[in-house]
């Protein structure tokens, strides 16, 4: 009762809506040019790509993330006809996607649905080739954590793993140029795991994100295999070059490039194109500007003190290709 008199109580002619409607069509016509080509366009829905996503998660693995109660007899089908639901408007985001990527004008259309349709059907012949990947991300979560009980644990569990499925996924759309989609779709992740990864970002196999909330790696990253990072590591830039006007240049390469066999312990910043050498312990909470050579062990106290680094010999122990 008390809700319904307060709300009689707020009249509608007091809120100014016909003034505040027009000063904000000013205001975007002012700034038109936010707009692609000054042109209104349906953009990518957030919501359906996590639909698509998840349809994409049950396709990879399909009773962890589809349906518990699939058997021999009809996980196949199961999968084809997930893949038959989802890939139709995964082609429909990327469609709407390259609106804002491509020089086209309205009449291209036609184009742009026969371009979203080559990208998603080289996409869906990926997917075995991705999950392939994941496996041995798979196997590097539970090698590397004494506390996982099961590979179904990591995949029900582990923020580290979901945002690495996120990454491969999107990372395959980035590379056969659906840039906008994929940013969306790693954004998703960041939003879900607190992980942050860039679709550009190269990584290698056997990759292995631990506990996982604050990680950030950028762009032009570069991770080799058998990789371990934990929590809040950043694998940022440096510095940023400027052209024309003060603006950004965009692609450079400028975060660092972590070869195989490293593990970077909590906290740990690294910034700009550095090298990271293989089999390098990088310690927790280090702030790291510079290349180390292979076989480094680089601890804090020992950036506070030294301004170079030295290799250690440090035993790594063997793994599997």
């Amino acid at each position: 009762m008390d809700e319904t008199i307060r709300r009689q109580d707020i009249s509608p002619t007091s809120w100014s809506l016909d003034q505040i409607v027009t000063e904000l069509r000013a205001s975007r016509e002012l700034t038109r040019h936010i707009r692609h080509q000054g042109r209104i366009h349906k953009l990518p829905s957030r919501k359906a790509l996590l639909g698509i996503v998840e349809g994409l998660c049950a396709v990879l693995f399909p009773t962890h993330y589809g349906r518990a109660d699939l058997n021999e007899a009809n996980i196949d089908y199961f999968v084809g006809h997930t893949l038959d639901q989802t890939l139709p408007l995964l082609q429909d985001q990327v469609r709407r996607g390259l609106v804002f990527t491509a020089n086209t004008d309205s009449h291209d259309d036609r184009s742009l649905a026969e371009r979203a349709g080559h990208i998603t059907s080289t996409f869906a012949g990926q997917l075995p080739t991705i999950r392939a990947l994941l496996v041995t991300d798979l196997q590097a979560a539970y090698r590397g954590d004494p506390a996982a009980t099961s590979p179904s644990e990591i995949l029900l569990c582990y923020p580290g793993m979901t945002a690495v499925i996120y990454h491969r996924l999107a990372h395959a759309l980035h590379r056969l140029e659906a840039p906008l989609v994929s940013r969306l779709i790693s954004d998703i992740a960041h939003a879900s795991t607190g992980i942050d990864i860039h679709p550009a970002a190269e990584i290698g196999s056997h990759f292995f994100i631990d506990h996982g909330t604050g990680v950030v790696i950028g762009e032009t990253t570069i991770i080799g295999k058998r990789v371990r990072l934990y929590q809040a590591v950043t694998l940022g830039a440096k510095r940023f070059t400027e052209g024309e006007q003060g603006i950004l240049i965009k692609g450079e390469p400028r975060h660092p490039i972590v070869e195989d066999d490293v593990v970077i312990y909590a906290g740990a910043t690294i910034l700009g194109r550095v090298t990271i050498g293989q089999g390098s312990i990088i310690g927790g909470n280090v702030w790291l500007t510079q290349s180390v050579p292979a076989r480094s062990h680089v601890v804090q106290a020992q950036m506070r003190t030294s301004a170079t680094i030295h290799p250690n010999s440090i035993k790594v122990p063997p793994t599997d290709e």
